[in-house]
């Protein structure tokens, strides 16, 4: 009985051919010599390259993708303060908004990649911006606080799909050869854009009509996608019968875990972690929840995730690696984002900044495309964490009078280094995955979800700690210094005494006034140093990262250097 050969993903003919070699399931070219041991397939056929034309419109609408989802997620954290009256809430309420739509958002992309495989990649783009719309459309009926956590529940699981479609749309523009170079170092500068523009728009859009007027702009640009998705087709892979229904069981259980994990680090310094019971309660039902998960696949044959292979140690080198980028890209996305509402600035004077920000991702993107084409990956990698660590020493010097224009040159190094840093890291574990074929992806996500969306999540709650700790510190030392029986401090209290001293004629009262406002200031200064010292820790990290990168690359060297010889000499 014939056995016909099995049609290869595009994806693995993008691995083989980057490679060098070629599937061995690749059918034969008719008439062409065979040998007996070694039979040498045919190269596949290339696909035709897309017009330029028509090469721009799949750009657009992958920048447009990865917009129309980035400002879902970045409008609420780039107005937390500025929503308090819109919805009756407080920040820490507020803060709500993001956990409940980062939980299913951690976990979803997983059940998306086999639901595509299976069912076809143009129901699932189809069916997917018609979702984002619908969730966006909600989002207009918003009246208060419990109506937002719904929404942002709902508007977490559609976005989902529109960073997957944003991803495919670049790659789609690029010929095979350029995909994982050019098109991924695209796409993922994609993903930088919308945080610093979602503080650009955000004084405009509230000052038009608060809510409301973000998430209208939001809609207006998930209606302006919808036609692209539908008049632009991508190239889709054969599908596959991948789902089994254990995989529904695995994947609820592996959600609930991470969803639980997500709220408990977004929540946890806002509650403080040892101060609110359901944070324990939170972070056991995680980790009772992935152990389960964790039993069921390791004794399932055909596993939704293979753990063994999630756990090997190139793997754990490379979500290192992940987690350590994470964690000084916050210096600008977490730790400046503070500094400067610690200080009294608002997004209105800051949107020149961002712009910079915008414009330096758009550039360290660019530079980082120009290094991967051009097989320099590891210099994007040694630049990167220069300029990061850089970027985070120049802002350990900022005081209370530092202002936006005093950082232009510091953030923009930080955003053009985190542009440069990720995607040569993807590009290496998407070859490797590749190779060893379509259903190694789901493990790779895993890998790549957790770094970004959890690790995310963990860098930052991480350092908004330390600055919490560094700041009580601070703030005793600094207290323990003010005593009325000094001169200065008696003069300091006075001068601000001062400024109620019209409506104020009791002594008593005109000096705790004084001691109320000096405080306030001994903690802002306290707050300053405090953010001070997170950045000198980010400098030393990104110092730490590039003398063991330093250390590797020499290795591998010189590794190379003395292998050479040897093989050359013959046996």
């Amino acid at each position: 009985m014939s056995v016909m050969p099995r049609q290869v993903g595009e994806e693995e003919r993008i691995a083989f051919e980057a490679a060098g070699a070629v599937p061995e399931d690749t059918p034969v070219v008719p008439g062409a010599p065979v040998q007996e041991e070694n039979p040498a397939p045919a190269a596949p056929v290339a696909p035709p390259r897309m017009k330029p034309q028509k090469a721009t419109l799949y750009i657009f609408t992958s920048i447009l993708a990865a917009l129309t989802q980035g400002l879902g997620m970045n409008l609420m954290s780039a107005n937390i303060y500025q929503l308090q009256g819109s919805l009756s809430a407080t920040v820490n309420e507020l803060a709500w908004l993001s956990a409940v739509y980062l939980a299913p958002y951690a976990s979803m992309s997983l059940a998306l990649f086999k639901i595509r495989t299976q069912y076809g990649l143009r129901p699932f783009a189809e069916l997917g911006i018609v979702c984002f719309v619908l969730a966006t459309i909600a989002n207009l009926f918003v009246s208060d606080f419990h109506s937002a956590l719904v929404v942002r529940f709902i508007s977490g699981m559609a976005a989902a799909p529109l960073s997957t479609i944003g991803f495919l749309y670049m790659l789609e523009a690029f010929p095979p050869e350029k995909k994982l170079t050019l098109g991924l170092s695209l796409s993922l500068t994609n993903t930088l854009l919308a945080a610093p523009l979602a503080r650009i728009i955000s004084p405009s859009l509230l000052s038009f009509g608060g809510y409301h007027a973000l998430y209208t702009f939001e809609m207006a640009l998930a209606l302006i996608l919808l036609p692209f998705i539908y008049l632009l087709p991508i190239t889709a892979p054969p599908r596959i019968k991948v789902i089994q229904k254990m995989d529904i069981f695995s994947y609820l259980i592996l959600a609930c875990g991470f969803g639980c994990l997500a709220v408990f680090l977004t929540l946890g310094r806002l509650y403080w972690w040892f101060e609110a019971w359901w944070l324990g309660a939170l972070l056991a039902a995680a980790i009772g929840l992935l152990t389960v998960f964790a039993v069921i696949e390791l004794n399932r044959q055909s596993p939704l995730i293979d753990l063994r292979w999630v756990f090997s140690w190139p793997n754990l080198h490379m979500a290192a690696v992940l987690i350590v980028f994470r964690t000084v890209a916050s210096e600008q996305s977490t730790t400046a984002a503070n500094f400067f509402q610690q200080i009294g600035l608002t997004n209105d004077q800051t949107v020149m900044l961002y712009t910079v920000i915008l414009c330096a991702s758009i550039t360290g993107g660019l530079v980082c495309a120009f290094l991967m084409t051009t097989r320099h990956v590891d210099l994007a990698h040694v630049l990167a964490l220069i300029l990061i660590g850089t970027g985070a020493y120049l802002d350990s010097n900022s005081t209370a009078l530092t202002r936006p224009e005093q950082m232009y040159l510091s953030q923009a190094m930080v955003a053009a280094g985190a542009a440069m840093f990720l995607p040569p890291a993807m590009a290496a574990g998407l070859k490797t995955v590749f190779a060893k074929g379509i259903p190694y992806i789901v493990n790779f996500l895993v890998i790549f979800l957790f770094t970004q969306s959890i690790g995310g999540s963990m860098a930052s709650a991480a350092l908004g700690t330390f600055v919490t700790l560094r700041e009580k510190f601070h703030s005793s030392v600094l207290v323990e210094k003010i005593v009325l029986s000094d001169p200065l401090v008696a003069q300091r209290v006075s001068q601000l005494a001062g400024a109620y001293g019209k409506v104020i004629t009791d002594k008593t009262l005109l000096n705790a006034e004084g001691l109320t406002l000096l405080g306030q200031q001994v903690s802002r200064e306290a707050y300053i140093m405090a953010y001070n010292d997170t950045f000198l820790t980010i400098a030393a990290v990104s110092a730490i990262s590039l003398f063991f990168l330093l250390m590797h690359l020499g290795w591998r060297f010189l590794a190379r250097r003395f292998t050479a010889p040897a093989a050359a000499i013959p046996a």
